[in-house]
């Protein structure tokens, strides 16, 4: 229950004091003023402001508490939390700053803190937003994200105009997410609201992979990871491209001494290579000493003789003695020369004997070599080696993981098509067990329903793959004022099941908008059913009104209106009638 509304630093401005069951502030609208310069001026929805700036709201640039008339003071509400009253206040230039002024703060989850300059007890607004949570709701700041939230849920029992809070009753902003109404009013009905909550989950994911798979298509992402059957080939070729080198790696050993035994063996090669040589052109003079040593031979004497007879020449004995000395002589000749020849031919067999003796060697040698060389490596080599096993290995890591992205990327859907069938099936099973809170629900909505209109309206709930479905339906052309009726029955259901369970603010707040469009027959109904009912389940109803909308004519003889009307009444007929005490913009 709210019991003050004030401010301790704008004389001007008009307290409010609140009593149990229904209170109407009334405001006068003069002749020709617009609805603007009428909220402006009189402040009726802004009253409704100062209790939300009061309870936690964000104090955005579009906020009145910014305004240069009003960012300096401070405003005030006191009211019940748990058994104790309290009374706190706020600034626009400390937006971040509640000031406790009085009340037991022991039992509260979060401790404030004491300001050793001022003197004052102070919290932050997100502490002031998780105690009020804690105590109000039960809300607990462990529970996970897309989990009820105070400033969600208070906002069902206030609605603002302004943040489109009266354009259907299941959403209390126009940008309120589905998400969070459908877990504010599951809450509120103390249904399952974890399970609409893990649906979001799986929203969220699911727009999220939405994105993953657009972008593997035709975007950034696409080019960098692929397909998961293109990694897999690719990781398959790279993995077993590792393995290989890691095993060479494992059985290569490092020779210190691998160059110099690698230029040794290319020096051995060249000696081999140059003794060959020589042995070819001594082969050479081999063959030719053998051919020469073949075609030597001595002139025969008879030959000489036959040369003379035939020249008609006589030879005496003397010159066929001295011929036989010659042909001595050349025999002797020839014998000296092939004797000469064979002495070479011996010396270039020995040398080539030998060459070939010392090529065996130096071969033996460098098989030696290759040997070690074929079964050993440099360290150079190694750290090559090593270098590239290392590139392989962080290419591996990369495909494999690119590959399980891409797969979970393209099995995720199922995943989560399967869990969102097993959620609607949870939510189905959760409504069968909870099916006596939802008949309250449904009757509490058409009783006030059918006592306000004739024609009576109904509230379904539905439980869908998208989560539980709310919807208020009435036999008639959807309307302003058809709209604002189904607001006021489902507000009025909420506030009654939270007393009922002795959970929420214990207050309701509709602003005078919510009667725009009803006829004064369904404006009386209304009024004379949020006092009744506020009574019978003692909590506090709080209407805003304009003086030209209050339908006296159509009340019941019994009720007494003007009992429930505030003492301070508002205009905007004159400069200081609003409350504030003065117009701004």
């Amino acid at each position: 229950m709210i019991h003050r509304v004030f401010s301790s630093t704008l004389s001007s401005f008009k307290e409010l004091n609140f009593h149990q069951g229904l209170n109407v502030l009334l405001s006068e609208k003069s002749t020709g003023a617009t609805e603007r310069q009428t909220r402006n001026a009189a402040g009726k929805s802004s009253m409704v402001e100062i209790v939300h700036f009061l309870l936690g709201s964000d104090c955005n640039k579009k906020s009145i508490f910014l305004c240069p008339d009003l960012i300096t003071h401070r405003f005030g509400l006191k009211f019940d939390l748990t058994s104790s009253q309290i009374e706190v206040e706020r600034a626009g230039q400390e937006p971040s700053r509640i000031i406790i002024n009085k009340g037991d703060t022991s039992s509260w989850p979060v401790a404030s803190s004491l300001d050793k300059k001022t003197g004052e007890i102070f919290l932050s607004n997100t502490k002031w937003k998780e105690i009020l949570g804690k105590i109000v709701f039960g809300i607990s700041t462990e529970w996970p994200r897309f989990s009820p939230t105070f400033r969600s849920l208070i906002s069902y029992f206030a609605r603002r105009m302004d943040v489109g809070g009266f354009k259907n009753p299941k959403q209390q902003s126009e940008k309120q997410a589905e998400c969070d109404q459908q877990v504010a009013i599951s809450f509120l009905l103390d249904i399952d609201w974890d399970i609409p909550r893990e649906i979001e989950e799986v929203r969220q994911k699911e727009n999220s992979l939405k994105i993953l798979k657009r972008e593997l298509k035709s975007g950034v992402l696409g080019s960098v990871i692929g397909t998961a059957s293109s990694l897999k080939t690719k990781l398959t070729i790279v993995e077993r491209r590792f393995k290989k080198l890691q095993q060479e790696i494992n059985s290569f050993h490092v020779l210190p001494e691998y160059r110099e035994l690698e230029h040794e063996a290319s020096e051995l090669v060249l000696k081999i290579n140059d003794l060959s040589n020589q042995n070819v052109i001594d082969e050479e003079s081999i063959r030719e000493i053998e051919e020469a040593i073949s075609s030597e031979k001595p002139p025969k004497q008879t030959e000489v003789r036959k040369i003379y007879k035939e020249a008609g020449i006589v030879l005496p004995d003397i010159a066929l003695k001295r011929l036989e000395d010659v042909e001595r002589f050349h025999s002797a000749i020839v014998s000296n020369r092939r004797s000469h020849l064979k002495g070479e031919l011996d010396t270039l067999r020995n040398k080539i004997d030998k060459r070939r003796r010392e090529m065996e060697k130096i071969d033996q040698r460098r098989r030696q070599n290759m040997e070690i060389l074929n079964t050993h490596g440099a360290l150079d080599q190694s750290v090559k080696l090593q270098q590239e096993l290392n590139r392989l290995h962080v290419e591996v890591e990369e495909l494999r993981r690119q590959h399980e992205i891409a797969e979970k990327i393209e099995t995720t859907g199922a995943d989560l098509s399967i869990e969102r069938k097993q959620l609607y099936k949870r939510l189905i099973d959760d409504y069968k067990e909870q099916e006596e809170l939802l008949k309250e629900a449904i009757i509490t909505f058409e009783d006030l329903s059918s006592e306000l209109s004739e024609r009576e309206g109904s509230l379904t709930i539905t439980p869908t793959e998208r989560g539980p479905e709310f919807d208020v339906q009435v036999e008639a052309k959807r309307s302003r004022g058809i709209t604002n009726m189904q607001i006021f029955c489902f507000d009025m259901m909420l506030i009654v099941l939270c007393q009922k369970r002795k959970t929420g603010p214990g207050f309701l707040i509709h602003d005078s908008h919510l009667f725009d469009g009803m006829d004064s027959r369904q404006v009386a109904k209304a009024i004379e059913i949020g006092a009744r009912t506020a009574e019978e389940h003692k909590f506090q109803y709080i209407v805003t009104m304009n003086s030209d909308m209050v339908p006296f004519a159509e009340f019941s003889k019994n009720f007494r209106f003007n009992d429930y009307v505030l003492p301070v009444k508002l205009t905007d007929a004159t400069v200081d009638g609003g409350l504030f005490g003065f117009r701004f913009d």
